[in-house]
């Protein structure tokens, strides 16, 4: 166990310096209040602002969860937001950060998914990233995080364009979504969507497959989020300004179709020390490979 906490320990250490250090991808200009991006989804007596009205609180308890949802539809860009998680005992709570293209989980819907796994004092949490296309999911990952996520807050941001879909940590880059150029059932790049986040109980498969409950005494569970930032295109109906990107976009330019060289030396880095679960490399649940698994990440 010594050997072990040993090793935790550097792996700590040298992504907390690769974190600090690494090439920052390039942010967006705050949007302003929570009120001119957002909309209560339910529960609004679950919602809280700090007194500037600059920090955003969700809560959980046993009666009902909380969430909100962006005012505005978008169509491919750069979507961050900072989250501080769930403290001590959170096992069986679910805090959601998704982009999806309906307003509830329809069976054409597209989505593009961040879920926290809360998990008992002292164990961590684990991030579930998830891709759908006309309702077509099953393209899970699980990833570790080099930080405790409860203790401070961290950006977590998604870059979506006809090329690619980024799921960012703090400028880190934890999972690579390709597409192939061709017309195909994997990527979604034809729906605009909206932004939303929510905190739920999932206790019958988040913690251990559902092993672990939420434990009730710990109520209410709250997440909390700050800076929004968004540069990307609106969906206008009848008319959508986002039908193609311009060359006018930073996030739909040559630079945002690939991995640069520091995002490929620190997704290299994940992919070796982080990764829990690649749907990719289950051979069991997939007698045939999605075709997207055979996408290079690194092209």
């Amino acid at each position: 166990m010594e050997k072990r906490a040993t090793s935790v320990e550097t792996l700590l250490f040298i992504a907390a310096i690769m974190a600090a250090t690494c090439s920052p991808t390039k942010a967006a200009e705050s949007t302003g209040s929570f009120g001119d991006n957002f909309n209560i989804m339910w529960s609004e007596d679950h919602f809280k602002t700090s007194a500037d009205g600059q920090i955003w609180y969700l809560s959980l308890d046993k009666q009902t969860g909380c969430g909100f949802q962006t005012k505005q539809r978008y169509r491919f860009g750069w979507f961050s937001m900072k989250l501080k998680l769930v403290g001590g005992d959170s096992a069986g709570v679910v805090t959601a950060y998704y982009m999806c293209s309906e307003n509830g989980a329809g069976p054409q819907r597209d989505e593009l998914d961040f879920e926290f796994l809360g998990n008992r004092s002292g164990q961590p949490y684990l991030i579930q990233t998830n891709v759908y296309k006309n309702g077509n999911g099953s393209r899970e990952m699980r990833h570790m995080l080099w930080f405790d996520p409860t203790e401070d807050y961290h950006t977590y941001s998604i870059l979506w364009n006809n090329n690619q879909i980024l799921y960012f940590v703090d400028s880190v880059p934890i999972r690579v979504f390709k597409n192939n150029g061709e017309a195909n059932n994997f990527f979604p790049n034809e729906k605009p969507m909206y932004l939303f986040s929510s905190i739920w109980n999932a206790d019958d498969w988040a913690t251990r497959g559902g092993l672990e409950k939420t434990d009730w005494k710990n109520a209410p569970f709250v997440s909390s989020y700050q800076d929004f930032n968004v540069d990307a295109c609106q969906w206008i109906d009848p008319y959508p300004a986002c039908v193609s990107t311009t060359t006018e976009h930073w996030w739909d330019q040559y630079d945002a179709w690939h991995l640069s060289d520091t995002q490929k030396m620190d997704y290299a880095w994940v992919q070796r020390n982080l990764v829990i679960y690649d749907y990719c490399k289950d051979t069991e649940r997939f007698s045939t490979l999605p075709k997207e698994c055979s996408l290079s990440p690194w092209d």
